[in-house]
């Protein structure tokens, strides 16, 4: 009998992976019909960008884990048009609170819609780039939960302005003590861990623009990740990757 292995393939094939996936789908708790349908949506009627969404799996997961931590307040950098937005309104129910940052007005309009649409009252989206209005940001309570999900090569710079707005003791504080930072696309198709050509992705990453820069970025954010003092860290190789990180002090 083999020993059990951290880097065993789990499923033998595409096939019995996107089998598992949907299978893991349905024996979680399901997702609301609104968020269900409005994925569809997006999928069909913006092809160029849909793969900007997370997926319903990881909906699920997120809601999941935003529950059982007790989030009510929720920072997300990077909203596209309002599907994940809408998961976390979800999560924390009508008494919850959602910040969203989004650079793109087109996308912030869409989302803005969308939450209107199915009467969604805790959510703002602030249209800007995250990179300057996360710094400004005072709250008047501090985030149980930031879930960055924006541009790739700006996520160091994102937990440098996270950790420099939640200093111990200071007012107006970004994450509260104990909260939790969760980051999306941490793995990026692999590349980040393995970035030669026995990745199959390595052809595909030669030709997207800024790639190379992307995955600097993201080795060095998963870097402090692991090893700044004021936090306790977890990677998962799950979905495209997803970094957890809670705010020791």
């Amino acid at each position: 009998m083999s020993k059990k292995t951290t880097s065993a393939a789990l499923f033998p094939n595409a096939k019995v992976a996107a089998e598992v996936t949907t299978y893991s789908a349905s024996s979680s708790t399901a997702l609301p019909k609104h968020l269900v349908d409005y994925h569809a949506w997006v999928d069909e009627n913006r092809p160029q960008d849909a793969a900007y969404m997370i997926s319903n799996l990881q909906a699920q997961s997120l809601i999941f884990f935003a529950r059982a931590f007790g989030a009510k307040r929720i920072l997300e950098i990077g909203s596209y048009v309002g599907y994940s937005a809408l998961v976390w309104a979800h999560a924390v129910g009508e008494d919850g609170k959602v910040t969203g940052l989004e650079f793109s007005e087109e996308y912030a309009k869409i989302a803005n819609g969308t939450f209107e649409k199915h009467g969604v009252k805790n959510v703002e989206i602030i249209v800007g780039d995250a990179l300057q209005t996360l710094s400004t940001l005072q709250p008047e309570e501090p985030y149980d939960l930031i879930f960055i999900d924006a541009q790739k090569s700006g996520y160091p710079s994102y937990l440098r302005d996270i950790l420099a707005g939640s200093r111990p003791g200071s007012t107006n504080r970004l994450l509260r003590p104990g909260g939790f930072i969760v980051a999306d696309n941490v793995l990026r198709r692999g590349l980040v861990a393995d970035g030669s050509e026995d990745n199959p992705n390595w052809q595909l990453q030669r030709h997207v623009l800024h790639a190379e820069e992307d995955l600097i970025a993201l080795r060095e954010f998963n870097k402090a990740l692991a090893n700044h003092e004021r936090l306790e860290a977890l990677l998962l190789p799950i979905f495209d990757g997803v970094g957890f990180a809670r705010l020791l002090d």
